[in-house]
């Protein structure tokens, strides 16, 4: 018999979040996914929930204090499902792990020195097998787009088997010793961001291995808007995969749980008797998707990465400005990539885009940058921050462009790939404002809030928080179906 599409995922998933305040003890949320399996028609759906929650106390100190939580950090929650497995990691130089305090509406990372999950999971006699990395590598000291070759860690003496390159889906070699793949990885939020890609094609290698995977979830620090073209299949490429907004607000374990439960995955035919008994094991032992959520997290939470996600976002300046300074990308314009403002500026050697001078030159985290060794005429973005998508930065640039006579989209292609479509840089083109581009998007981007919805696990607002040591339970119903031919 052929399976053909995921015999997949059955997977529901509860997420309680909770915020203690002054004179009452903290509630921790244990999120579990639980499979329920059956055959079923092309038609018939299989639902199935289940929510768990832990209480601990906390010395008087911490009362009036929240603590985030990342997902890596609350062992108690996901140890139990590694344990006598053999694990490999898709981790980088973000996976860390620390106690972050939460005063009023700021997080504070004032804790002691962060431990990398592998450590972690080494110095708790957890067998890890193997290290798998994204683009820019286990360390994060790559550039963007630079080839990362398969190594060695000197540290544990683990593999590493590179996700960027040639190879960015896991194969059946690097699986073949993995019982349970872990996933902790720090986004930024920006679809074009690629560890998205790289999450997407493992959840779908371990769906064709029948492998369980653990997202332990990390905040999304551009969480707090939803805003941007919706991504057009004839545009889908690594840097854009899914059919969601540039800035989706989501975090990488909602995102999952999207990705699984609109079925967005392909998976290649696998057949042979060894394989459906693979399947009834896992299906007996334990869920196919676990989510770890980050505990006491809102959307709009100012959260300041404690360590660069990637080696041209070095800060939460150049972070908040990534979504709309990308799209220069495809354009004549320099983002500061070879200069030390990568992400915090915009400038050309000949169109004088702002009153700096600031030398370009080749460097570790830019090996070929745009207008290598010229100095540009720039302009400090971080001088006026912006917050989600700015539109009108785009088309000031074009402007002076257009006036001069110097074309400004020397890669339209690339361009239109992180845009998902090409309507905006022809409304660029065509002198559009940016009140009518972003209203073109307005029922894109409702249509897909309303398909998140089911999957979102945090709430937007501190104000949606609870405000007793009850925990705010939200159970997840997802429908799972499976296909047999």
């Amino acid at each position: 018999m052929r399976i053909k599409s995921l015999l997949t995922f059955a997977l529901l998933l509860s997420a309680a979040i909770t915020l203690s305040m002054s004179g009452h003890a903290q509630t921790v949320t244990h999120a579990q996914t639980v499979t329920h399996a059956q055959t079923v028609t092309h038609a018939q759906t299989v639902t199935h929930a289940q929510t768990v929650t832990r209480a601990k106390t906390h010395d008087k100190a911490e009362v009036a204090e929240s603590r985030l939580q990342v997902g890596a950090a609350q062992f108690n929650e996901y140890l139990p499902l590694l344990e006598g497995k053999r694990v490999s990691l898709v981790v980088n130089q973000s996976s860390i792990i620390e106690s972050p305090i939460i005063k009023g509406s700021a997080v504070i990372n004032s804790s002691p020195e962060p431990t990398h999950l592998v450590d972690a999971l080494l110095n708790r006699d957890i067998n890890v097998v193997s290290i798998m990395s994204p683009e820019h590598g286990f360390r994060g000291k790559a550039g963007a787009g630079e080839k990362i070759d398969n190594d060695v860690d000197v540290k544990t003496g683990l593999p590493i088997h590179s996700l960027y390159g040639k190879t960015k889906k896991p194969t059946a070699d690097m699986l073949a010793n993995t019982d349970i793949l872990v996933f902790d990885i720090q986004d930024v939020g920006v679809r074009f961001y690629t560890y998205l890609s790289t999450l997407h094609y493992v959840l779908e290698a371990a769906a064709e291995a029948h492998i369980p995977v653990i997202v332990l979830d990390r905040p999304n620090p551009n969480g707090a808007f939803t805003d941007g073209p919706i991504l057009q299949s004839d545009y889908a490429s690594f840097v854009g995969m899914h059919a969601i907004p540039v800035l989706h607000g989501m975090t990488l374990g909602e995102l999952a749980l999207m990705i699984v439960g609109e079925q967005w995955m392909t998976t290649d035919a696998i057949e042979g008797k060894q394989l459906a008994q693979q399947v009834d094991k896992h299906m007996q032992s334990q869920a196919l998707l676990t989510v770890i959520p980050v505990a006491n997290y809102y959307k709009q939470m100012p959260y300041s990465l404690p360590v660069a996600p990637s080696p041209n976002l070095p800060n939460d300046a150049a972070i908040a400005l990534y979504p709309t300074l990308c799209f220069f990308e495809g354009t004549d314009v320099s983002v500061g990539r070879g200069t030390n403002l990568p992400f915090q500026l915009i400038g050309h050697p000949v169109i004088a885009l702002g009153d700096e001078n600031i030398d370009v030159v080749a460097n570790q985290a830019a090996p070929s940058p745009k207008h290598n060794n010229t100095t540009l005429k720039a302009s400090f973005m971080t001088d006026a921050p912006i917050s989600g998508l700015n539109i009108d930065v785009l088309l000031n640039a074009y402007t002076q462009f257009n006036e001069q006579g110097i074309g400004f989209f020397t890669r339209p292609d690339f361009f239109d790939k992180l845009a998902g479509t090409d309507s905006l840089r022809q409304a660029i083109i065509a002198g559009k404002t940016s009140t009518q581009i972003q209203a073109s998007w307005a029922e894109g981007l409702a249509t897909f809030k309303q398909l998140r919805s089911p999957y979102l696990l945090y709430p937007l607002t501190a104000s949606e928080l609870p405000d007793d040591v009850k925990s705010r339970v939200k159970t997840i119903n997802m429908k799972v179906a499976t296909h047999y031919e």
